[in-house]
Order: structure tokens, then C-alpha cells, then sequence
């Protein structure tokens, strides 16, 4: 819902300032967004762990005139203290560990913090995102664990085809042993792009 509908608003103002990272705070959650060849991607950390992963909210809104794929090997996390860059977690592989190890209590967690800043997006509609993932995973289900692991399995961030003005969005597990990710660059190869990021500054 809340996410797409703003990454459509911020391709509008993102025209204007071509290639220019756009930050901004909405749900408690700072997002930063950048616009290339017509596709707008956005995301932000979320402040809680699960396990052994950081979560980064992540959305992507398709406003050129060609279908694109988009993969979640495509966002590479670099630290700023150096090191090699990070790859998001299979989705299939982080949704077998919430429901096996993490417990019930822990996904409603991460789900609500998930959807705090995901509705929080008033100008963000996704037409192929968490939200529908979500409805047709618990059309049918009547266990709690089994809607544990359906709200895991929606949450998830997955490889995707999204048409001219299609978008969808999702959670990225990065593996950092339990802690933030801290200060760095994400970098997202995409609709025959490169997506930079540059890391915060540090303060004076």
C-alpha cells in the first residue's frame, strides 16, 4: 500500500533532480530514494534484528516504458569501514529460519514494525508488494503458526518482473550476526543502472 504510492510521488519530484539521492522521514523510518532510467528505488533500515540478520525496507516502482527484473541479489551492502560487500539472504532460507527458530512472537514483531513505516507511506501504492503477498497467503489459513509462516514468507523481499508502472516492496535480510548494519553504501544494480547510495556522514 503506503510504500509504492510514494515512490510514484518521488519519480514525480526525482525528474527534477536527476540522479540525486532523495532523503526523507515517514513512520519513524528514514528512507532514502534515488530515480534512474525511470525506475525509482527507495529504502530504509528497520530498527529491529531478527536472528542474525539486519532488515532494510526496500521499494521499487517501475515508471519507464520497458518491463525490468528485479533480483535481491541486485542490493550489495558495503560497510564504510571496509570490508566485502554484503548480500541480502535467500528469502526461502530466511523464512524457514524465522518460523523454526525465531518463533511465533518474533515474526508478529517484525511484521508490525515492517508495517508501521510500509503504512505510514500515504503516497505509496504497491501494486504487487507485501500487502497483496499478504492477503492471498492468509486467504485460507487458519493455524497460527502456519499464518506465522505466511507472514514471514509476504514480508519477504522477492525476485520480481514488474511491468511498465508495477512496483512491489519488501524486507531484505542482511546475515551481521544479530547487529545493525551500521554506517555504509548500498549499491543496486538494476533496469540497467547503477543505484548508489553514499553512507552518512559522520557527525562533527
Amino acid at each position: 500500500m503506503g510504500l509504492v504510492r510514494l515512490a510514484c510521488g518521488v519519480l514525480a519530484s526525482a525528474l527534477l533532480v536527476w540522479g540525486q539521492v532523495i532523503e526523507f522521514e515517514s513512520g519513524g523510518l528514514r528512507y532514502k530514494t534515488l530515480t534512474r532510467n525511470g525506475v525509482t528505488i527507495m529504502f530504509a533500515p528497520l530498527p529491529n534484528q531478527i536472528r542474525e540478520y539486519s532488515i532494510l525496507q526496500v521499494a521499487v516502482s517501475n515508471g519507464s516504458r520497458i518491463p525490468w527484473t528485479i533480483k535481491t541479489g541486485d542490493f550489495l551492502f558495503e560497510k564504510a569501514e571496509g570490508g566485502p560487500a554484503v548480500s541480502p539472504a535467500n528469502p526461502r532460507k530466511v523464512v524457514n529460519e524465522l518460523v523454526d527458530k525465531a518463533g511465533r512472537s518474533d515474526v508478529i514483531k517484525l511484521v508490525a514494525t515492517y508495517e508501521i513505516g510500509l503504512y505510514g507511506l500515504t503516497r505509496l501504492t504497491s501494486t504487487n508488494g507485501y500487502e497483496q503477498r499478504r492477503q492471498a497467503a492468509f486467504a485460507e489459513l487458519t493455524s497460527a503458526k502456519l499464518k506465522a509462516a505466511a507472514a514471514a514468507s509476504a514480508i519477504a523481499f522477492v525476485d520480481v518482473k514488474l511491468t511498465p508502472g508495477q512496483s512491489t516492496d519488501g524486507a531484505l535480510f542482511y546475515p551481521n550476526h544479530g547487529k545493525a548494519l551500521g554506517r555504509g553504501k548500498l549499491t543496486v544494480r538494476a533496469a540497467g543502472e547503477v543505484f548508489e547510495f553514499p553512507p552518512e556522514p559522520l557527525a562533527p
